[in-house]
């Protein structure tokens, strides 16, 4: 299983259950019988009133013990193939559960099918009944099918477990909008695993900055140093940019310490040059010229 999908069905898991106040909850689907037949998870249904007032699709789920979730993130393959694997899987959980009881359960297990968008092949082949913004009816259909378009669906609240299934402008202003709305581990999971344009994950980074507050600051480096545990060549990276810098300020302190000693003055524009310098080598013929130079112009050139 990808990183991504982890992170949106530990996503839906999390937030199925907060968002509904326990009235519906997430379960891992464990291997059905047949061979590479697994779904991505159940929406089980506790308490059937606590899903009304939600915005769509959660009111949908009322009439239902189980419903099983198909999530398809941004670069996933959404084709005809994939939606009859679906459907396969969903007849494979229904086969399941007629099997685990006595008498034999006789419903229609639901599917919900979750992607970023609806695809246009989609409207040639079968008939959609948009019911609520994102939400449409598959048919013809003898149990529950639902085509959530993650693009298309407000952001609430209560809608974040199927609002991460975005993709493209859609997920950029959805990073924005949740950024503020979920604890900093959250986020920093979703920078690190959802495919977001580069300048919403530089808006988002600028969130992280050190904090004044000693709780919020060693919570915030802690997650850092988590990541950089998950990430050896980052930490690598990090650590070689960090001895450049460190010889970067040394040699631009002896080159400083030379001309001050001889009493060459550094205009605004010099003391520019010398900082704006990151090349070593640089500085060290500076350095040299430095010792006998007869003005601070002259040293840097």
């Amino acid at each position: 299983m990808g990183k991504l999908d982890r992170f949106a069905k530990q996503t839906f898991a999390e937030e199925a259950a907060r968002v509904t106040g326990g009235a519906a909850a997430w379960q891992e689907a464990p291997e059905v019988r047949l061979d590479r037949v697994q779904a991505d998870g159940y929406l089980r249904v506790l308490r059937p009133d606590g899903l009304a007032p939600l915005a769509a699709p959660w009111p949908e789920a009322r009439g239902h013990e189980e419903t099983l979730v198909e999530l398809k993130m941004p670069g996933d393959h959404v084709d005809v193939v994939e939606l009859k694997r679906a459907l396969l899987r969903r007849q494979a959980r229904e086969v399941e559960r007629v099997e685990e009881r006595v008498p034999p359960w006789m419903g229609e297990e639901p599917l919900w099918f979750v992607a970023p968008h609806v695809p246009s092949w989609l409207h040639g082949v079968r008939a959609l009944e948009r019911f609520a913004p994102g939400c449409y009816r598959i048919g013809p259909s003898p149990f529950q099918f639902l085509w959530i378009a993650a693009n298309e669906l407000p952001l609430r609240d209560e809608l974040v477990p199927f609002l991460v299934a975005r993709s493209g402008r859609a997920l950029d202003d959805f990073a924005r909008w949740v950024a503020p709305r979920r604890e900093v581990e959250w986020v920093l999971s979703m920078l690190q695993y959802m495919p977001m344009s580069p300048w919403t994950q530089e808006e988002l980074k600028r969130r992280f900055a050190r904090s004044e507050d000693p709780e919020i600051e060693a919570r915030r480096q802690g997650i850092l140093r988590t990541l950089l545990a998950d990430s050896p060549e980052v930490k690598e990276e990090l650590i070689e940019e960090g001895q450049q810098e460190g010889r970067l300020t040394e040699a631009r302190a002896a080159l400083r310490t030379v001309l001050a000693r001889r009493g060459l003055a550094l205009s605004p524009a010099l003391e520019a040059q010398i900082d704006g310098c990151v090349d070593v080598a640089t500085l060290h013929r500076w350095l040299e010229q430095a010792v006998t130079a007869a003005g601070a112009e002259e040293a840097l050139t």
